[in-house]
Parts: structure tokens; C-alpha cells; sequence
């Protein structure tokens, strides 16, 4: 990925996971037990062979910073390698970032300084895995200005995305943000193509644009815009997402709700899970903090016993005489004797009191659920105190919460 940039969009508030989001940026929320959310793009990148890699962050972005220093600091600045967080300067004008297009307008400096030949750009919202490397061969072989990724989906879920128009060859013909008659494939009426997010521009063509569009009274979006007005005056592809999971099926998640993130964290304790964590020709990457191993205590028969069943469980966890099934945990977590914990994500330092009963629930950093209490069984006394979603999922950021 020689002369290659690439901007990480981090910044977003990411409203729809709240209160996951109330204290950290979406990119930082934990998934998957010992990783971020921002993990699996920056994986990406580093098994893409991208080596210059700069991280516009906004909103709330303390945490995402620290464990992206902690986790990431893996570049060889001499050889010109790097991973940067670059916060809101204000640069242009006194404003925020008013979109995806004007924080990397509000950055254009960062880009005419190192003078790459393409700009790599990438949102950290999905749970994915994609060698950028080969999108940027075809980008190249077909002298694109802009070349998009983009994934088949069924017509019926297409009024959800950004839909393209192509022709044969790939080429963009037209593009609309969630139409309600998406557009079907040439070659198959049952699916149509949608935007996965990830664009790779030439240097000029982006610069032109974002400066053509921060005069503009616009949204300042690269969906919204940027994009729909490139089509019809450049060279715009789709490059087709080619999953490295390697699954059957094309794995590519976006966990911006709480429910869709809860179905994508519990999925990973299926036998066989839809997206696989455990490849090592993929590797994932993340803060790997120094505790000691998981440890399951009491085993006394008919009393109590610690195990946990089809679950994840992460370094640092005392599993007490309680019992766990189906669930996700984060470091240091204990659950204690006779408590159950079922198809729930336990944050970094949990604690389950004795006799607790907790069920399809999110458990926030550090809350401490205490003896006997019950969550994810009386989901009208569950909504009085704590976030209850429409498919029954419980978020309980703190405990007891004060009226």
C-alpha cells in the first residue's frame, strides 16, 4: 500500500448505542470480550498492509485515544509508518466537524502534506474483515477516480443503504441514500448493491471535491454529497466486498444499535460462529492487558459450582460458584456463588453478587450487580430503571439508579 493514506472517520457520536456511548465514542465500545469496536478496522488496515494511517476523532474520544496508544503504537516512524490520532483543530473555522466530507476538508493539511497518490477512507462503525489491498489493485486497474465498496443485499433490506446503479464492468451509474425502490443488479433482480462506506479516492479528485463542497450549503457527507455528485462528472467503480472471514456467508455487521450489537457479541459463542476470531491468517489486534489467567472456583455438588458453558471469557475473570451461559466477558469480571448469568455481555470489571440472576443483558464497566437482584426476567420492572430495548435486552449502566 505504497502512497497510500488512510483516514480512520472516528468521531461519531454514535446516538443509537446509547448509553453505551454516554461516556466514549462508538469506535471505543467494547465487543467481543477483549476488543474495541475500532480493533477490527485497524486489524484490517494492518493486515491490508496499510502503514500510514491517521484517526479523526471527535466526539468523546479520550478512551478511544488511550487504548489505541496502548494497543496500536506499532509503527515504525522511521520507515515512515505511523497511526495518528488527529482531534477537531479547527483549522478552517471555528465550527465541529459538520459531517463525514468536512472533517477530512477541516484535515486537508495532513493529506498535502505527506502527498499520497490515493486516499484510503474508512468508517470504524462495522465488524468485518476485508483485504484493502485488492480493492486498491482494481481502483487502479480501472483508472478510477473513485473507487466504493459494496456488498450484495436483497432488494427488500435495500431502502436501508446507499444504493448504486452499475453497469457491467463495475462503473457507477447513479447512486441514492436509502431509496425506496432500490435499483436490482443487471444480472439479478433479487439483489441490488450497497454501499459498505469505504472509498478510495485519487488525491486531486478528493481535494477538489472537498473543497468544491465546504462552499456548498450541503450535509457535508460523502453518501449524502460527495459521492452522488462525483458519479456523473468522474471515473466512480464499486469493488465488490470480498470477505477474508471466509465463511459461507459474507460477514459484515454494522453494530450501531444495541440490539444488533448484543446479536453480534452473543453470536461469537455459537460453535460455529459467523464471524470467525479465532483465524491466525487474520489476525486480530488489540490491548492485551497484563492479568492473570480466568479462573473457575467451587464445585460442590447439588450447592454450587463455577462454570461457564458456550461462552467467551477473558483474562482476569473469577468465575465464584456461579454459573455462566451464553454470554460474553470482559476482563476482571466475577461472578460469585449461586448467581446465573445467561446470553449477557459483561463489561470490563463486572461483578455479579450472590444469587443474582441475570439475563439477556449488557452489564456496563465496573457496575456492580448486587446479591439477589434479577435483570432480563420482568422486563416492565427492568424499563423503570435501566434502558430496555424493543427486542428485550437490558442495559444496565449503573446500580441502583438514583430517581
Amino acid at each position: 500500500m505504497k502512497n497510500v493514506m488512510t483516514v480512520l472517520l472516528a468521531g461519531g457520536m454514535g446516538e443509537r448505542l446509547h448509553p453505551l456511548t454516554r461516556n466514549r465514542a462508538k469506535p471505543a465500545v467494547p465487543f467481543g470480550g477483549m476488543y474495541r469496536i475500532i480493533d477490527f478496522t485497524l486489524s484490517n488496515c494492518i493486515n491490508s498492509g496499510c502503514r500510514q494511517i491517521y484517526i479523526l476523532v471527535q466526539y468523546k474520544s479520550h478512551s478511544l485515544a488511550k487504548h489505541v496508544r496502548m494497543a496500536w503504537d506499532i509503527m515504525h516512524r522511521e520507515l515512515g509508518e505511523t497511526i495518528d490520532i488527529v482531534p477537531p483543530q479547527m483549522r478552517i473555522n471555528n465550527n465541529w466537524y459538520q459531517g463525514t466530507a468536512d472533517a477530512v476538508f477541516q484535515n486537508l493539511f495532513c493529506i498535502e502534506y505527506e502527498k499520497p497518490d490515493e486516499v484510503l477512507l474508512l468508517s470504524c462503525d462495522h465488524i468485518y474483515k476485508m483485504d484493502y489491498h485488492k480493492m486498491l489493485r482494481s481502483h487502479r486497474e480501472n483508472d478510477a477516480d473513485v473507487t466504493i465498496a459494496a456488498i450484495e443485499t436483497p432488494v427488500e433490506e435495500g431502502s436501508n443503504f446507499g444504493i448504486f446503479q452499475v453497469d457491467e464492468s463495475g462503473q457507477a451509474l447513479d447512486f441514492v441514500e436509502k431509496p425506496k425502490a432500490p435499483i436490482p443488479l443487471p444480472d439479478d433482480p433479487e439483489l441490488c448493491l450497497a454501499s459498505m462506506g469505504i472509498y478510495i479516492f485519487k488525491t486531486e479528485v478528493l481535494k477538489e471535491a472537498l473543497k468544491a463542497d465546504a462552499e456548498l450549503d450541503s450535509s457535508h457527507d460523502f453518501g449524502k454529497d460527495i459521492i452522488p455528485r462525483l458519479i456523473h462528472s468522474h471515473r466512480v467503480y464499486t469493488y465488490k466486498f470480498e470477505d477474508e472471514n471466509k465463511k459461507r456467508a459474507r460477514y459484515w455487521r454494522d453494530v450501531g444499535t444495541i440490539d444488533a450489537y448484543w446479536e453480534a457479541n452473543i453470536d461469537l459463542v455459537e460453535v460455529n460462529p459467523q464471524f470467525n476470531l479465532y483465524d491466525k491468517n487474520w489476525p486480530l489486534r488489540t490491548n492485551l492487558p497484563m492479568l492473570p489467567p480466568a479462573k473457575f472456583v467451587f464445585a460442590t455438588p447439588n450447592e454450587r459450582y463455577g462454570c461457564a458453558l458456550d461462552s467467551i471469557v477473558s483474562p482476569g475473570c473469577v468465575i465464584s460458584g456461579g454459573m455462566v451461559w451464553r454470554s460474553i466477558l470482559g476482563p476482571e469480571v466475577r461472578v460469585n456463588s449461586y448467581s446465573h448469568v445467561e446470553e449477557s455481555v459483561l463489561f470490563n470489571g463486572v461483578s455479579i453478587g450472590r444469587r443474582a440472576r441475570v439475563r439477556r443483558a449488557i452489564i456496563e464497566k465496573n457496575v456492580h450487580i448486587p446479591e439477589g437482584a434479577i435483570v432480563g426476567y420482568d422486563l416492565e420492572q427492568d424499563a423503570r430503571q435501566h434502558r430496555v430495548t424493543e427486542n428485550g435486552v437490558v442495559v444496565v449502566e449503573r446500580w441502583p439508579v438514583k430517581a
